[in-house]
């Protein structure tokens, strides 16, 4: 009842058309309960007095009636239908807008189908009943008081053998909600399951594909829906064992009234026309009684739908701008991070992602974070841009304290390139402007052209206005990459974070990338974590990480000296490197025609090749 109440107060900006509705329901009630007075009146008057006139004129005085409670219904209806679709409108509104502003931390842990559900079936079933089930609530609550008002003023006697089997129902309705209502939230979360599955599978249809796992999954789904159709077949079994009992207690009602308002006649006590016009009253409240028993159904999955709606809007922003939060001027691009610590929310092994992280980035200046899986980089590099708030310490930039800045005024300052690059559903200039919507079309082919992006953007029948498909599935993994550096380019951040954004793509696609990035790393701060070590290798400052801690730091020389894991990293790679380059160059080549390495032999022709062959990955070919 609090969530219904409190969803009625949020009504507040619609209340002219709540009175309006409420004055179009008080009107049709009215012409309703004058209906069975005008019938008494034919009888009592017209066929026991036989007068004709008086039958003639109470028959078009109900037509008079009718057609006005129609008009009155038309608009109640209206209204109604305005209201169901007004709300739903506003309620997903509210929970979109506020699921946007919920923290990485809450996504972590959330299921996108179980957000899906509450933004439309819960959404649905709520507006539903504001409607239209609270509408006919009040309805019925209208019809009952006017009904047993004028039973009682006419003979309070008979209205009370009447109420016997009414007051009965009442009790066994408020029964009927307060078993439907638990068992309405578990159909809401069963929805919400069978939306995660889908959506969870229809994600990853190539995985399921490629394992073959067809079968698995349609298990897994008809599970789901298993239990979907066990919740809402327990709802209808409930419903249909007091649905009978229901309409048993309105016919009772009315064989009472025949029965013992049949002797009243007989005796004298009433007339003819007062016993029709009890009979025709509790004929009228027949319908809405069985309407209440819809208004039960609505309201049990209203308050459901309400509970998990309310759950999201009431939820802590943990990640927001302060009160007093200061909007962050041109920033210079210098980062420190003072003595931080981080955790994950809801971590259950109670580990720390970061233990005491200290370091200073110089404006303009490449740092480049390498370390095993797990190590950290991808936590670190979160903490720039507040998307997680550190457990322990600080980090600053330009001075400011990121929880003290604007977090938009922040964020626009920051590019970040993700190591899997998530595209939209529009067309390819759509996305690449997507952090900046008043860019104009030569910024965005400036920002194709500098991510090396045009030349294939071009070669697409329609170039720029080619729409790729859901999360740019269309496009090749390093053609997605090149988008998403050119979206970021296009912002022209002081602090850019390049999160792994080669290790998707070819050799020569990253070349080329690389060639754009050393170009355009200028004059901003650049964040870069790489698994290759040809990335870091001219980095202005590298951090070694290993289980949250900085382990080493310095530049690619001086960590080679200290050796440290730095070191076991850079063996390891080139290790393999050389051991591939000799397999594919020597194979099946006589000792004494072994060819020139290919690297040697490219120096030997160009070279101003060699710097670059030293820090890009060369592609080989085995002749015999």
């Amino acid at each position: 009842m609090n969530l219904l109440l409190r969803t009625f107060r949020s009504l507040q900006p619609y209340r002219n058309q709540v009175w309006l509705l409420i004055i179009c329901l008080l009107l049709v009630t009215v012409t309703s309960l004058v209906t069975p007075a005008l019938i008494r009146n034919v009888v009592d008057m017209g066929v026991t007095q036989r007068d004709p006139s008086a039958m003639i004129n109470a028959g078009l005085t109900i037509i008079g009636v009718g057609f006005t409670r129609a008009v009155f219904n038309f608009g109640k209806r209206y209204l109604s239908e305005w209201l169901i679709h007004k709300t739903g409108y506003d309620y997903r509104n509210l929970l979109y807008d506020k699921i946007q502003r919920l923290s990485f931390a809450y996504h972590d842990q959330a299921q996108t189908g179980q957000l899906m559900s509450r933004c439309t079936e819960d959404v649905s079933s709520l507006s539903r009943f504001i409607g239209q089930g609270a509408v006919e609530l009040i309805n019925v609550a209208l019809l009952f008081g006017g009904t047993f008002f004028l039973l009682f003023s006419a003979n309070a006697a008979l209205s009370w053998i009447a109420l016997i089997p009414i007051i009965l129902l009442m009790i066994i309705t408020y029964y009927l909600g307060t078993l439907l209502g638990p068992r309405f939230l578990k159909v809401d979360q069963a929805l919400g399951e069978v939306s995660s599955v889908t959506q969870e599978n229809l994600s990853g249809i190539q995985v399921v594909k490629a394992f073959a796992r067809e079968e698995f999954e349609k298990e897994k789904f008809a599970k789901a829906n298993r239990v979907l159709y066990n919740a809402r077949v327990q709802i209808v079994t409930t419903w249909g064992k007091f649905l009978p009992t229901m309409n048993a207690l309105v016919m009772a009602s009315i064989a009472l009234i025949l029965w013992f308002g049949g002797r009243m006649y007989i005796e004298g006590t009433i007339t003819l026309g007062e016993l029709v016009a009890f009979n025709a009253y509790l004929l009228l409240l027949a319908p809405p009684i069985q309407q209440l028993g819809f208004v039960v159904n609505a309201g049990s999955e209203a308050e459901a739908g309400a509970q998990r709606i309310f759950e999201i809007l009431d939820l802590d922003e943990e990640i927001r701008s302060k009160g007093d939060a200061v909007t962050a001027p041109a920033l210079s691009g210098g980062v420190t991070f003072d003595s931080v610590s981080f955790a994950y929310r809801g971590d259950e092994s109670g580990k720390r992602a970061l233990h005491g992280i200290s370091f200073e980035a110089k404006p303009n200046e490449v740092i480049a974070l390498i370390g095993p899986t797990g190590s950290g980089k991808t936590s670190l590099v979160n903490l720039i841009p507040r998307f997680y708030d550190v457990t322990g310490g600080r980090v600053m930039v330009d001075d400011y304290n990121v929880r003290d800045l604007e977090l938009k005024s922040l964020r626009s300052q920051i590019g970040l390139v993700l190591q899997t690059s998530l595209l939209f559903s529009v067309n390819i200039h759509d996305n690449i402007a997507f952090g900046r919507a008043d860019a104009t079309e030569e910024e965005v082919i400036a920002a194709a052209k500098a991510a090396r992006a045009h030349d294939f953007i071009m070669s697409f029948p329609e170039g720029y206005k080619t729409v790729v498909g859901e999360r740019g599935v269309t496009l090749s993994g390093g053609q997605r990459q090149r988008v998403a550096i050119a979206r970021a380019l296009l912002m022209n951040p002081r602090i850019l974070i390049l999160d792994d954004a080669t290790s998707s793509v070819d050799t020569q696609t990253e070349y080329l990338i690389q060639q754009a990035l050393s170009e355009l790393m200028k004059n901003r701060t650049t964040f870069v974590i790489a698994q290759r070590l040809s990335t870091v290798k001219r980095a202005d400052l590298i951090l070694v990480l290993d289980h949250g801690r900085i382990v080493q730091r310095g530049k690619h020389d001086d960590l080679l000296e200290q050796g440290g894991l730095y070191g076991q990293i850079y063996d390891l790679q080139l290790k393999d490197q050389e051991k591939f380059r000799r397999e594919m160059m020597f194979l099946d080549s006589p000792e004494e025609e072994q060819p020139i390495p290919l690297h040697e032999r490219i120096h030997a022709e160009r070279p101003d090749t060699k710097n670059k062959l030293e820090t890009q990955p060369v592609r080989v070919s085995a002749v015999k």
